[in-house]
């Protein structure tokens, strides 16, 4: 059982790397223990399906080694149960190529969530992103995309980088669509907080 001030949900930016909560959260037992959200940190989409386990958690621990918190984290009762990646966009010049994407340094891009397995379709992912972006605001981010894929009933391995839905509904407009996926943002500074919300000090 966890401890009285674990229950409920938070939302927590990992250290550099994910540490544990990452590994437990991406690994075999939810059917993710192969990419570390490493996918738009590899120079090209060449050769991407044959890559090890072993080289993408290599490149995750370069990414810490570098000190990049790129990797955000929800708990559910003190367990991990779904993550996302997000940091400024031009640091990934394969999704700035993919998308045909100006620089624009002020511009933080959230990249991919996992949702695992026991926790989806219960709005977990909205709460991940809720507290991310309170997060990017804390941080004075002003602005921050997204690359979702379109349509209302995608397959679990589709969603990956979150259903355009999720973005909808947080306030995000389509600025560049695309197919299979298009960009969307959100102007933090000009962004609604929404209503406030209970979370657990993080």
């Amino acid at each position: 059982m966890p401890p009285p001030e674990a229950k409920g949900t938070s939302v927590v930016r990992l250290p550099p790397g994910g540490g544990e909560d990452f590994l437990a959260l991406h690994s075999e037992a939810h059917g993710a223990g192969w990419c570390r959200c490493v996918a738009w940190n590899v120079p090209t989409w060449e050769g991407w399906g044959e890559r090890t386990a072993e080289e993408n958690l290599a490149l995750r621990r370069e990414i810490a080694a570098r000190g990049e918190r790129d990797l955000w984290l929800l708990r559910v009762d003190g367990e991990p149960a779904a993550s996302c990646q997000a940091g400024p966009r031009d640091r990934l010049p394969k999704l700035v190529g993919a998308f045909g994407l100006e620089p624009s340094p002020e511009t933080w891009a959230i990249t991919c969530f996992f949702v695992a397995p026991a926790h989806r379709r219960q709005g977990r992912a909205a709460e991940l992103l809720a507290g991310l972006l309170e997060d990017l605001r804390a941080l004075g981010v002003s602005r921050v995309e997204a690359y979702p894929k379109a349509g209302a009933a995608l397959e679990d391995g589709e969603a990956w980088t979150g259903p355009e839905r999720l973005f909808l509904d947080a306030g995000f407009e389509l600025v560049k669509p695309g197919s299979p996926r298009s960009v969307m943002a959100l102007e933090l500074s000009a962004a609604s907080k929404g209503p406030e919300r209970s979370r657990s000090p993080r």
